[in-house]
């Protein structure tokens, strides 16, 4: 998978790539991550990629310009499956939506600053808009880090056991059951016997029940899906 991450702050984004699992995916070649400043797309002498709103009201708006040339720089070298778009009225992301982007081959991501994109971005380049909550950012470059981690960490390879991403929470809209390590015991807590007894038939019944059981208790709208 390649990954082109536009925005105008990337020097927020690097160091996230430079640890653990997500430098591990790339060091292996199963990834590809790019940075792309904005500001070196501008015609504007200043550098500024934002300007006022039309009709008037508080907040800056990033011009269609700089974004254009670089889409369309991008575009000219290699076909991509999405151009994405992280703003908080975009479709929330689920792992259901993780899993099936998981398997894509390029994808561009657009992090939204300021109060937001000249809507002609979103008509004429967008083939994909994400939210990661109800919430407001600052910009899309968070949101573009949680969205890279999500589909990076179910590329094939990238695990070094791949079984754990098919247990994760929300696989099979179910949330995780208990888990545990050692020691078996610890100050008068502890571990189910089920997890000592060393049938696993019975292991992975007692799981199944108590993920259902801890999705009723916390997230039981996962169950009508």
């Amino acid at each position: 998978m390649r990954i082109d991450i536009i925005t105008v702050l990337p020097e927020l984004l690097k160091s996230p790539f430079e640890g653990s699992i997500m430098k591990r995916a790339i060091e292996k070649g199963l990834v590809e991550v790019h940075f792309h400043n904005l500001r070196d797309y501008t015609t504007n002498k200043q550098k500024s990629v934002d300007d006022y709103q039309f009709g008037g009201g508080a907040g800056m708006v990033m011009m269609i310009q700089p974004i254009d040339d670089c889409i369309t720089k991008l575009k000219s070298e290699r076909d991509y499956d999405e151009i994405i778009y992280m703003t908080p009225d975009g479709e929330t992301l689920n792992q259901r939506m993780a899993n099936r982007m998981s398997s894509l081959k390029n994808i561009i991501i657009l992090c939204g600053h300021y109060k937001g994109v000249d809507q002609r971005v979103r008509d004429q380049f967008i083939t994909k808009e994400i939210s990661i909550g109800d919430y407001v950012l600052s910009g899309g470059e968070l949101g573009a880090l949680v969205l890279s981690d999500a589909l990076i960490r179910l590329i094939p390879g990238v695990l070094s056991n791949e079984t754990s991403a098919l247990t994760d929470s929300f696989q099979d809209n179910l949330l995780s059951p208990p888990i545990y390590t050692r020691p078996a015991e610890y100050k008068g807590l502890k571990v189910p016997d089920i997890l000592l007894s060393g049938n696993f038939a019975k292991i992975d019944q007692w799981r199944e029940e108590k993920a259902f059981e801890h999705t009723k208790n916390r997230r039981p709208d996962l169950l009508d899906l």
